[in-house]
């Protein structure tokens, strides 16, 4: 249940108290193996209260997919493509970083979170890429390539820092994405 603002005191703790349980939940095993039984005890409330709010868990998490994906079109709402690609990526490295450790498992995962994370992508290409007269001048299958090309990058390079500690500085994941997306290999390994 997405809140307005309008809500009860309790209604508002009951539904932060479900979201923050299932975050936790989504660190620790696959999605595919959390229960609503196991959600309602963590967050300490009766499965009748939990079907109030969500028919499944597959709409908690599809909620939890919405917010994300808004928060960040919010961000890069303005940004003109591909003039402002450079912006786009850093922005992209940015919220990642400042985003909880259920956001990593989701984008990082393989398997469970693949379809939660083509939503998010699908969503945030149409309100960005969409925008774009050069990109919709395309045919359609350049553009699919287009925007998997773009998006593995990032989400690779975001993937790798992930399972390697968080080593890397932020500008250097910034600055790598930049020249992979805008010159290619020959902004990493200059060809003859």
């Amino acid at each position: 249940m997405i809140l307005t603002g309008k809500e009860d005191l309790r209604i508002v703790k009951t539904i932060e108290s479900i979201k923050s349980s299932f975050e936790e939940l989504i660190c620790l095993k696959d999605y595919e193996k959390i229960s609503v039984k196991e959600l309602c005890d963590k967050a300490r409330i009766n499965k009748k209260t939990f079907y109030n709010y969500y028919s499944s868990l597959d709409d908690l998490l599809a909620e939890l997919q919405y917010e994300i994906s808004s928060s960040y079109i919010e961000l890069v709402k303005d940004f003109r493509l591909p003039d402002e690609i450079r912006k786009i990526n850093r922005a992209f490295f940015e919220f990642s970083c400042a985003q909880g450790l259920a956001y990593e498992k989701i984008t990082c995962s393989a398997g469970s979170y693949n379809y939660i994370r083509q939503q998010m992508i699908n969503k945030v290409t149409a309100a960005t890429w969409g925008k774009s007269p050069a990109f919709n001048s395309l045919d359609q299958f350049t553009k699919s390539v287009l925007i998997e090309h773009l998006n593995s990058i990032n989400v690779n390079i975001y993937r790798h820092w992930v399972y390697d500690g968080k080593k890397a500085d932020i500008e250097e994941l910034i600055d790598l994405s930049d020249r992979l997306t805008c010159e290619g290999l020959n902004g990493i390994i200059k060809l003859g």
